[in-house]
C-alpha cells in the first residue's frame, strides 16, 4: 500500500492497523497469562517482553503493508531509532498501560494511529484482554475481537458516538495510576462530579462511546500515548484540545514526541469551561 489518499485507503490502512494490534495482542496475552519479569528503562518507565514482542510484530505488518510510511514506536524511540517525519507517519503504543499489565488488571491497549498534517486521521485501539477494538477511519467503530481473531470489515462493526450533555454534569474518565490533585482541580472547573476510573487509551473510548463526557489529563504523556484514542474520539465527534482549547497537533519533534496536558471532550460545548 502506498501512502493512503482516498477515504476508501484510510479505511484498509485502519484494517491494515486492526489486524497487526490484534496479532500483537495474542502475542500481549502469551506474556500475560504466564511469569514475565519487569524492567526499568532509561526514563524510569517500566517495559517487559510483551511490550518489545508486540512492537517487532507491529511495525513488520506495517513495513509490509506500507513500508513509506514512517513509524514511530515507543520502544523503538527509547532505543534511540527516531525516522524523519515530514508528512505522513505512524505512531505506535505496542502495550499502553504497562502498569495495569503487570498488575493483571487488563486495562491495557494496543495503540496505532495515522498522522496527517499533524492530526490522527485513521487508528485503532485495541484492549485484548477484553477482546474490544475500536477503530477509527471517517467513523468511529467498535466491535469485540478476540486475540488473534478475525477483525471483521468496517460495516459489520458498531457505529459510536459521543454522547451530548442535555443540561446533566459531566462525567469524567479518570486515570487509575496518574490522578493528581491538578487533575481534580480542572475537573471541577468542568463540573464533573462523578468519574469513572480506567487505564490506558480505554479512557478516549469511554468518551467516544457515551460512557463518559470529558477526559482531563494533567501530567506527561507521549504523542504515541494517545494518538490512537484521539484518532477514535474525533471519529466519534469528539475531540482533544490543549489547555488552550485548540485541538491537539503531533509530530513534535522539538519536545521529543511529549504531548502537552490536555482534555479530552465529548459534547465539545464543555470546551468553554476551560
Amino acid at each position: 500500500m502506498e501512502t493512503p489518499g482516498s477515504d476508501s485507503d484510510l479505511q484498509d490502512l485502519a484494517l491494515v492497523f486492526a489486524r497487526a494490534a490484534v496479532a500483537a495482542g495474542r502475542l500481549i496475552m502469551d506474556v500475560y497469562h504466564r511469569d514475565f519479569a519487569m524492567r526499568a528503562k532509561a526514563d524510569a518507565s517500566p517495559v517487559c517482553e510483551a511490550d518489545e514482542g508486540s512492537e517487532y510484530l507491529i511495525i513488520e505488518r506495517l513495513q509490509e503493508a506500507c513500508p513509506a510510511i514512517p513509524v514511530v514506536a515507543e520502544e523503538s524511540f527509547s532505543r534511540g531509532v527516531v525516522p524523519q517525519v515530514g508528512g505522513d507517519f505512524i505512531l505506535v503504543d505496542p502495550l499502553d498501560g504497562t502498569r495495569e499489565f503487570a498488575s493483571r488488571n487488563g486495562e491495557f491497549t494496543v495503540n496505532v494511529a495515522l498522522i496527517r498534517d499533524g492530526a490522527p486521521v485513521c487508528g485503532v485501539v485495541y484492549a485484548p484482554a477484553f477482546g474490544r477494538l475500536w477503530v477509527a477511519a471517517g467513523a468511529a467503530h467498535a466491535c469485540d475481537v478476540a486475540p488473534g481473531g478475525e477483525v471483521p470489515p468496517l460495516g459489520g462493526m458498531r457505529v459510536i458516538k459521543v454522547r451530548p450533555l442535555d443540561g446533566r454534569a459531566p462525567v469524567a474518565a479518570i486515570s487509575r495510576s496518574h490522578l493528581n490533585d491538578q487533575t481534580r482541580a480542572l475537573m471541577e472547573r468542568l463540573g464533573a462530579r462523578d468519574s469513572r476510573a480506567a487505564g490506558s487509551a480505554l479512557k478516549f473510548c469511554q468518551v467516544a462511546e457515551g460512557r463518559a463526557d470529558v477526559y482531563p489529563r494533567i501530567g506527561p504523556t507521549m504523542e504515541w500515548d494517545i494518538a490512537a484514542g484521539d484518532a477514535v474520539l474525533r471519529a466519534a465527534g469528539g475531540v482533544v484540545t490543549g489547555l488552550d482549547g485548540a485541538p491537539l497537533r503531533y509530530g513534535h519533534t522539538d519536545r521529543g514526541f511529549a504531548s502537552p496536558d490536555f482534555v479530552a471532550f465529548g459534547d465539545q460545548s464543555l470546551i468553554a469551561r476551560l
